[in-house]
């Protein structure tokens, strides 16, 4: 074990220097030593104070040793503010606020000689490179020699870092450069599925649609929106064909729920009601014989329906509804009304149309049939029927097969709620009887 007390920086980093010689430290441990004593002893030297440096070998684990450099302020009172984990060569603080480091070092029997630094006086020693010095190389030269050793250690880890820096950029580089392929190849791909995905989904609903449809002196026309791009499908269908008597049925059917489970269920009652209507059934009996029906096999099935009939030659219409919003009438000058049907859908207590309505349509009377996607997704659903009314009056003059997809753009704007949407128009285009 060693003491030492200094008065100046320069006597303690010359004895810092040969403490880290003496033990084969590196030059950039030595350099850290020499860094963080001078920081630490600076303040208290400045002032005309006294530190002591004690080094000390002690064993460790593993047939290991540690060297124990402490350095102490003899005045009371006397401590450091200083961190001593953001030193240079990090230590700790023991209780009497001296400063302690311990540093791994090789068991003495594996050690060269013990190489100790010059006095100023020294004529004649052995440089930190080992070469030898003659008088004029004195300690000052030694001890320049070392600093340069320390400098290079230091320049050399800089550089390694650096290296080492470089060498992760261009793996980074590589990577993000690899990364940005893939993420080119997974966009293109996503661009291929929807492509794809979007051809198999119209696809779909083209098979869910019925063929068009001709029937002299009317136009018809539809636009259906799902809910969701996720869910192209969902619970609102339609279904149009004529009756051996020549009259055009039109079925609108709103199942409960959304996506592909709704459409079972919408398929399934349009099909029922269709070989009902083939059947030749009265119309003011279908929505309860479709219940009837269908109630046996799934007694989840709920829906609402509205059936209209209308005879081309006479432009006599009629309709049944269950629990489904009312058919609007736009005459040619404007006039707008709602067609009103009381029933009740298909899975409701009581299932049935109430009555049937009959009214007759003249030349170029427009019908708007539609599902609750349109007018009840917002606070009041009155003000959606408002909406509708004047939308189809505005529209009511455009060419057929544009006003279901206008209307639906007008009503759509602000909603609350997505909802699948389906409108249906149909123009009387040949008077009644001619």
């Amino acid at each position: 074990m060693s003491r030492d007390t200094f008065r100046t920086l320069t006597a303690l980093r010359r004895t810092a220097r040969t403490i880290a010689l003496s033990h084969h430290l590196t030059a950039e441990q030595r350099a850290r030593l020499v860094l963080t004593l001078s920081e630490v002893a600076a303040a208290p030297l400045g002032r005309g104070r006294l530190v002591t440096l004690t080094t000390d070998r002690r064993p460790g684990d593993a047939g290991t040793e540690h060297l124990v450099i402490t350095l102490r302020f003899p005045h009371p009172g006397l401590k450091t503010t200083l961190d001593p984990q953001r030193l240079p060569l990090p230590g700790h603080t023991a209780p009497d606020g001296s400063m302690v480091w311990h540093l791994p070092i090789r068991p003495i029997t594996d050690r060269p000689p013990r190489t100790v630094l010059p006095s100023p006086s020294t004529p004649q020693t052995r440089s930190a490179a080992g070469f030898p010095a003659t008088a004029p190389f004195a300690a000052r030269d030694v001890d320049h020699a070392l600093v340069e050793e320390e400098l290079r250690a230091a320049l050399a880890r800089g550089d390694a870092l650096a290296a080492e820096r470089r060498r992760l950029e261009h793996e980074l580089a590589e990577t993000n450069s690899g990364v940005l392929a893939l993420y080119v190849q997974l966009e293109e791909r996503d661009e291929q599925l929807r492509t794809a995905h979007g051809r198999t989904l119209r696809a779909l609903e083209d098979a869910l649609r019925p063929r068009p449809l001709t029937v002299d002196g009317v136009e018809l026309a539809v636009h259906y929106a799902p809910a969701s791009d996720d869910e192209p499908t969902g619970g609102d269908l339609y279904d149009w064909f004529t009756l051996p008597d020549g009259t055009l049925h039109i079925t609108i059917v709103d199942a409960l729920g959304h996506g592909v489970t709704s459409t079972g269920t919408a398929l399934t009652v349009t099909h029922a009601v269709r070989t009902l209507a083939l059947e030749g059934h009265p119309l003011e009996t279908i929505v309860q014989r479709t219940d009837q029906v269908l109630a046996p096999f799934d007694h989840s099935v709920m829906a609402t329906v509205l059936l209209a009939r209308l005879d081309p030659a006479n432009g006599e219409l009629r309709l049944a509804n269950g629990s489904h919003p009312p058919a609007l009438l736009i005459r040619p000058d404007g006039t707008g009304t709602y067609l009103e049907v009381r029933g009740r859908g298909i899975g409701y207590p009581k299932p049935g149309s109430e009555r049937v309505l009959s009214t007759t349509l003249q030349h170029q009377d427009l019908l708007i049939l539609y599902t609750d996607g349109l007018t009840e997704n917002r606070r009041d659903p009155p003000e959606g029927e408002r909406l509708l009314l004047q939308s189809a009056q505005r529209h009511r003059h455009k060419p057929t097969d544009r006003i279901p997809a206008d209307i639906a753009a007008d009503i759509l704007t602000h909603v609350l709620h997505p909802d699948d949407t389906l409108a249906l128009a149909v123009r009387l285009t040949r008077a009644p009887n001619s």
